[in-house]
C-alpha cells in the first residue's frame, strides 16, 4: 500500500474511532487495563522528553514545534515551562481537544499554538522539532521523508520517538493481529534503530541522547539529536 493510503487512513482514523480511543487513553478516565499500560507508557515517554530538555536549562523562550501534537499531552506543559510551542496534528478532532485542554490548563493564552496539518506541508524554522508516536504508522519510505521534513525544520534540536524492530517485538504485533477489540489500534510499522540514526547523520545531526520506553503493550524508543 502506497503512503498516499497510509497518511488517508491514519487521518481518518483519528478522526473517527480513533480520537475516541486515544483522547480516553490521554486523559484521566476510567479505561481497560491494555488502555491503562499504554497510558502510562505514553506518560514515561512524555517525561522522559520533558526532562531531557530541562536537562539542557535552555527550554525557557526557546521555539519548539510538536509535530503530531494529538491531544496536547506535551504541548501543554512545555508551554508551562516557558518554551514558544508550536503544536500540529493531522487530525482536527485532535487539534480542536488539544485546543481545549490547553485553555482548560493555561486559560485563555496564544501559547501553545494550534493548527491542522500534515506533518510533511509544516514550515518554518524552530530551535527545537519533536515528533513523538508518529513514526509507528507509517512505512520506512515514508519514515524517511517525514525525519528529512523534521531536520530542515529544526535549527538546533531534533527529538525523535518510533517503535523500535526486534526480534521479540516483531513476534507480539503478530500475536496481538489475532486479538482484535477495542484495545486495537491501526497497522503498527517498526523501524530500524541504526536506519533512523543513519538518516538523522544524513540530514546533519548527532544523536546525544538515547532512551527506552517499554511497558508490556508500550514500546517505544526515543533518540534527541542535534546539530553538531
Amino acid at each position: 500500500m502506497n503512503s498516499g493510503n497510509d497518511k488517508v487512513i491514519v487521518k481518518d482514523y483519528f478522526n473517527a474511532t480513533g480520537f475516541d480511543r486515544w483522547q480516553r487513553i490521554y486523559g484521566n478516565g476510567k479505561v481497560s487495563k491494555v488502555q491503562q499500560d499504554i497510558r502510562n507508557g505514553h506518560q514515561q515517554t512524555i517525561d522522559t522528553v520533558l526532562g531531557w530538555l530541562k536537562d539542557s536549562g535552555d527550554l525557557a523562550g526557546r521555539s519548539v514545534c510538536d509535530a503530531g501534537c494529538g491531544v496536547g499531552s506535551l504541548s501543554i506543559p512545555l508551554a508551562q515551562a516557558g518554551a514558544r510551542v508550536y503544536a500540529s496534528d493531522i487530525s482536527e478532532k485532535m487539534v480542536t481537544e488539544a485546543h481545549q485542554r490547553a485553555k482548560n490548563t493555561l486559560g485563555q493564552r496564544d501559547n501553545p499554538t494550534f493548527s491542522v496539518q500534515d506533518l510533511e506541508a509544516l514550515s518554518g524554522r524552530y530551535h527545537t522539532v519533536i515528533c513523538l508516536d508518529v513514526l509507528i504508522h507509517y512505512p520506512e519510505a515514508q519514515a524517511v521523508e517525514m525525519l528529512a521534513q523534521l531536520a530542515n525544520l529544526a535549527e538546533s534540536r531534533l527529538i525523535v520517538s518510533f517503535a523500535p524492530k526486534t526480534f521479540w517485538l516483531s513476534i507480539l504485533k503478530k500475536i496481538g493481529e489475532f486479538f482484535p477489540g477495542p484495545s486495537k489500534t491501526t497497522r503498527a510499522y517498526q523501524h530500524r534503530e541504526t536506519e533512523i540514526r543513519a538518516i538523522l547523520e544524513r540530514c546533519g545531526f548527532a544523536v546525544e541522547r538515547a532512551g527506552m520506553v517499554a511497558t508490556r503493550f508500550y514500546f517505544t524508543r526515543i533518540l534527541a539529536a542535534s546539530r553538531p
